[in-house]
């Protein structure tokens, strides 16, 4: 693998992780509430985009929400990571896109307890739109349908839970099963149940660890979306490693 190429989506993935922040902050409400407008110390949020891109801190008070240098680092770490594992491969351009997107959502949805369908939605149409693309331009037919359907697979087991139990797992966990679905279902089966079975682990584990500490975790929402994308990339990782 091209260390150039790593250092690349590294810097890549650093500078879309310093704008992560502004719409990180817009985003963290309720679900009834507008995007907010104005920063932490009630500033105008302003800047292309209509103020959704910018830098990740307030120019007049520097208060936004998530900090900018660790939203930078862990977008760099994920693209660099996923750069690692795929390799100069079509698909990498697919990986790189999504994850800036993921990292929002996590940030989002661990502070506000939600994940916004402008975020979710447009994720699934990107993977699903996008690997289409690869697919036809590598022969690789077959391996988009896959994902297609793993992706629909993934977002049915989540309705279920979601039908099971509505007040711990919301219909914006389903839509973004969805996306990170066809994501897994690119690389396989296998791919597909690693990472779904990842991210319902690693959360299982986090709230177990909550009610052990005795901090309400079964009295309070807890945000999935962060976990099930943790495990979406624990198994994205080494089902892009084991292609050739």
């Amino acid at each position: 693998m091209p260390v150039t190429l790593i250092v690349l989506a590294a810097a890549y993935g650093a500078a879309a992780g310093l704008l992560i922040p502004r719409p990180a902050h817009r985003m963290a409400v309720e679900p009834e509430e507008e995007w907010r407008a104005v920063c932490p110390g009630g500033h105008p949020i302003t800047g292309p985009a209509r103020g959704w891109l910018g830098p990740g801190r307030c120019a007049e008070c520097g208060a936004y929400g998530p900090g900018a240098l660790p939203t930078a680092a862990v977008t760099a770490l994920v693209c660099a990571a996923l750069t690692a594992a795929t390799g100069p491969r079509p698909e990498l351009a697919v990986w790189l896109a999504m994850a800036p997107v993921t990292v929002l959502l996590a940030a989002v949805d661990w502070r506000a307890r939600r994940l916004p369908d402008v975020l979710t939605l447009p994720l699934a149409v990107l993977a699903a739109g996008a690997l289409g693309v690869v697919g036809r331009l590598t022969g690789e037919a077959g391996a988009w349908w896959r994902a297609l359907l793993g992706g629909l697979v993934l977002a049915a087991c989540y309705l279920v839970l979601h039908l099971a139990h509505p007040s711990g797992l919301g219909l914006g966990d389903v839509k973004l099963a969805l996306g990170l679905g066809v994501a897994l279902g690119w690389y396989g089966w296998r791919t597909l149940v690693t990472g779904g079975a990842a991210g319902v682990l690693i959360g299982a584990v986090y709230g177990a660890g909550l009610m052990i500490a005795r901090r309400g975790a079964g009295k309070t929402a807890m945000p999935l979306g962060p976990f099930m994308i943790i495990g979406a990339f624990c198994g994205l990782l080494p089902g892009a490693a084991a292609t050739p």
